[in-house]
């Protein structure tokens, strides 16, 4: 966004006191909402900045957003909201801001995050959204509603506008919740406008003569301002001040007809060429007008008062009042040499070349120089691509012609692509080959080995052109992907290798990745893990930091089902480190690596750090670190919530997440659909389970494959629950059968964590057929298949009473700690019984925190960040570790693992 939005406008010395009205302002800090509502040209805008001048800024915090017509736009409005909260306090609204972004715009979640944010603001914030007329749309005035229903006490909105908003005023005004000021309180009243023309105007006028004026404008200031304007040097100040009659819209045009006829030629023909500007500044002003006096004409235009607004302390930026600009636009468009669409290409060309891509391509579009426009977005793709900020392409294609889109190879590409975000997947396919065609039509674009500063933006295009055929390669794998078809992912992944240049460092890294992709949808974890590992190098040398670090969360889910969680969990320490030093920039991948975390933290039975890891994902970015995995946020949750004794809550987020999910950027591993399912099976809910378990066509007959194992462990669990409802031992024949082929498919393929699941469930089968020797040999198995089965706690707990049950027996038969860390978690007085019969020393137990901390210590983590990981403070955690060293009866850092390993706890 343009950063001058957010300044509070510069006051002239000359501006008339209003006390009364600043008064009135600071009344209503007591309530939700001060609405400032009056028609243009009352003043509304001087108001504000006069009260807020005076503030006390040392107590109050100020948030100040001008609008204007491309606030219209529900993801531009919240996220240039967000923007001014930020000039109070720069860590408010992270993750709202990334949220804005999100195709559909999940405006609830964004508003939730947002709100949070603000509840721990202590300063009392006076936030100003000025001309909120602007903001045509009734979608972002609901949302409003809801905003300023939930508002925290120490924040009050101000709206300035010159309509009502369509919002519940009576309900409010009922409440108290609404203060008001309208026409009747802004006019100037007689004592004020005699201070005005004679103190700021300079005119010296006869009582009867300003009674009049006050009386024909009803104090209407911008009238009255025009009116000053006018009689400036005029020798017939009675015959004017007689001729001064007519309504509100007629003295505005007469008014600024009389200012435009009495400047000179030059200025008015800089006035009228100029306002095709939002912005000015001297050199832009030139570039647009073709002369070389911008900067003096602006600085005599805000000398003699022609509003001209100020927009910083050196007086380098300024814009018109927008009343004034509305009007010279409308008198430009009615100049029979005003060339509109030459002005908007001269203002792009300067943009461009100030390298503010953004401008340059709106007026580019203004000026319907399509072709201009497109090429300026071709060029910015890179920079695009490197920084994930998709949406901005997004906005940009949607205001081309679909023609214009199909003429640029690049263009149609993306175009394609932002089809596959939103969902759309058949639209897809035809602009990739849209985009082949074009590219093959196209002449050959060899790119220079030398290239000047200039020609950076040609250079940037014929290298994106050069490497488009391995990027249609990828995006094809991807849809290969999509379709769960793993074969064509990997076909196609290797012929965007086969394309791609030894440079080409991220179209290597993007196809490698989904060769990564495809070998973990057959279950090869190894391979892809070896895979996976080189794409994410590939991205780190492309200089995609943002995808390095979301590809990071992939690996760690790679490292953890192989049985190594210990080094999942370094990995995405690491990555948050990194991502911590880059700042806000990297705010998306941080929010998917604390989501990371949490679900392995609650797999390990940490439900209080995973929560935690949850809750700062949610200042960043409620949950999801990229548009296509912003599901997982509510996945994570949602499990998080069930562990803690509430699948209701659960189901519902499952229900949230599952309209998120993308096809196409990873493989559905973990379906949301059998995850409910899972829930639906814990909450005796067996028939809807049924039916999902139906609608999926599975069988116990079914062959084993890893990207429908996650859905055939589920549908054991279905088995079981119903054998318990309805005792059939035929029903778990079968069952057994599944397991088996599962159980050889996951141990040949290196999936550990798999392994412990269908391990621990041929221990519940063998248990439902009462066949308990049997039962607790599986169990044995399941504990012994990974290094550090703690860390897989839950995949115990979740099984309820039956595996409680049968860790009572395992125990009772020699168990290992494990076995008394997994009852004590599971909360049973049983554990606790047997923990005290089992140990063969005194040490007491360790709390469930000390076990988190346990585990950090035997990684290769440094303190403060094992203490940053846990969301404690260093004293805290070297508390923590010395009693832990009591408890196990060692002294270091190593001896504790070492222990803790004999003891198996690690």
């Amino acid at each position: 966004m343009i950063a001058s939005k957010l300044f509070l406008p510069r006051l002239r010395p000359e501006l008339v006191a209003r006390p009364r009205l600043s008064a009135l302002l600071q009344a209503g800090t007591g309530s939700k909402l001060t609405l400032l509502s009056a028609p243009a040209g009352f003043g509304k805008t001087t108001l504000l900045a006069q009260w807020l001048s005076k503030a006390p800024q040392a107590r109050l915090g100020v948030a100040w957003l001008a609008l204007d017509s491309a606030d219209h736009d529900p993801s531009t409005f919240w996220s240039n909201v967000v923007a001014a909260l930020q000039t109070v306090q720069p860590t408010i609204g992270a993750g709202a801001l990334e949220l804005s972004r999100e195709i559909p715009l999940p405006t609830e979640r964004l508003l939730t995050t947002l709100l949070n944010d603000l509840a721990g603001i202590a300063q009392e914030t006076i936030v100003v959204l000025d001309d909120y007329h602007w903001v045509d749309n009734r979608e972002i005035d609901k949302w409003m509603v809801f905003l300023l229903d939930h508002l925290p006490p120490a924040v009050h909105l101000v709206l300035g506008t010159r309509v009502d908003p369509a919002m519940p005023l009576s309900r409010w005004r009922v409440r108290g919740e609404l203060h008001e000021i309208r026409a009747a309180e802004l006019r100037f009243t007689p004592s004020e406008t005699a201070a005005y023309f004679d103190a700021a105007a300079g005119l010296e006028l006869a009582t009867e003569q300003v009674a009049a004026l006050e009386q024909r404008t009803e104090g209407w200031v911008a009238a009255l301002q025009l009116a000053a304007l006018s009689l400036k040097g005029r020798e017939d100040t009675a015959g004017f001040i007689d001729r001064f009659t007519g309504n509100d819209r007629f003295i505005l045009d007469y008014l600024v007809e009389e200012v435009l006829a009495q400047q000179s030629e030059p200025v008015r023909t800089f006035l009228l060429q100029t306002s095709v500007l939002d912005r000015l500044t001297g050199p832009l002003c030139d570039a647009v007008t073709g002369r070389d006096d911008g900067r003096e004409q602006l600085t005599a235009l805000e000398r003699a008062n022609l509003f001209v607004v100020p927009l910083d302390e050196r007086r380098e930026w300024f814009r018109y009042h927008r009343l004034f600009a509305d009007v010279l636009r409308a008198r430009l468009l009615d100049e029979p040499s005003a060339q509109l669409p030459l002005l908007h290409q001269r203002a792009s060309h300067w943009y461009a070349g100030q390298d503010m891509v953004p401008d340059a391509i709106n007026h580019a579009l203004a000026a319907g120089d399509h072709d201009t426009a497109a090429h300026l977005m071709e060029a910015a793709v890179p920079t695009i691509r490197r920084t994930r900020q998709d949406w901005m392409l997004r906005d940009w294609l949607k205001a081309l012609p679909a023609d214009v889109v199909a003429r640029s190879p690049i263009l149609s590409v993306f175009q394609g692509f932002m089809l596959m975000v939103s969902g759309d997947l058949d639209g897809v396919e035809p602009w990739l080959t849209r985009a082949e065609l074009a590219l093959a039509a196209a002449p050959d674009h060899a790119a220079p080995e030398e290239a000047a500063p200039e020609e950076a933006a040609p250079r940037a295009i014929t290298d994106e052109l050069r490497t488009l055929p391995a990027t249609i390669a990828v995006y094809r794998a991807s849809m290969a992907q999509a379709r769960g078809d793993v074969p064509g992912t990997a076909v196609h992944a290797r012929h965007a290798l086969e394309l791609a240049g030894p440079g080409d460092h991220l179209a290597r890294g993007a196809a490698t990745g989904f060769l990564g992709l495809a070998a973990w949808a057959e279950g090869q974890v190894r391979l892809s893990l070896s895979t996976f590992t080189q794409a994410v190098a590939s991205l780190r040398a492309a200089g995609n930091l943002v995808d390095e670090l979301s590809g990071t969360v992939l690996l760690a889910d790679m490292w953890f089902t192989a049985g190594r969680p210990d080094t999942a969990r370094r990995l995405l320490a690491e990555a948050l480190e990194l991502a911590a030093s880059h700042g806000p920039s990297t705010a998306r991948a941080a929010a998917e690596l604390h989501v990371g975390l949490s679900e392995m933290l609650r797999s390990a039975g940490d439900l209080a750090s995973a929560r935690e890891h949850l809750g700062a994902a949610a200042k960043l970015l409620e949950g999801a670190a990229m548009t296509e995995s912003r599901f997982r946020w509510f996945v994570a949750t949602g499990l998080l919530t069930a562990a803690e004794g509430d699948p209701r809550e659960a189901i519902r987020l499952l229900d949230q997440a599952a309209p998120l999910y993308r096809q196409g950027f990873f493989p559905d591993i973990r379906p949301i659909a059998a995850v409910k399912a899972r829930l639906l099976i814990s909450s005796d809910r067996l028939a809807e389970a049924t039916d999902w378990a139906s609608e999926q066509g599975l069988s116990t007959t079914d062959n084993a494959t890893y990207l429908r194992e996650f859905e055939h462990l589920t549908l054991v669990r279905l088995l079981i629950a119903w054998h318990r409802a309805h005792p059939e031992a035929d029903l778990l024949l079968d069952v057994f059968a599944l397991l088996d082929r599962l159980r050889m498919a996951a141990s040949t393929s290196g999936r550990a964590s798999s392994l412990v699941e269908i391990l621990i469930l041929q221990a519940l089968v063998h248990e439902e057929l009462s066949q308990r020797v049997q039962a607790r040999e599986a169990l044995a198995l399941a504990v012994a298949a990974v290094a550090e089965p703690l860390a897989y706690a839950r995949l115990f707990l979740d099984e309820g009473e039956a595996m409680t049950g049968l860790l009572r027996d395992a125990a009772r038969h020699g168990g290992a700690e494990y076995l008394l860390a997994l009852l004590r978690m599971a909360g049973t007085t049983q554990g606790h019984a047997l923990d005290a019969s089992q140990q063969t020393t005194s040490d007491p137990p360790l709390s469930e925190r000390e076990l988190a901390v346990l585990r950090l210590l035997g990684s290769e983590l440094g303190g403060p960040a094992i203490a940053a990981q846990l969301f404690i403070s260093y004293n805290t955690l070297r508390t923590h570790t010395k009693h832990i060293f009591t408890k196990l009866g060692v002294t270091t850092r190593q001896a504790a693992v070492h222990r803790a390993r004999e003891r198996g706890l690690l």
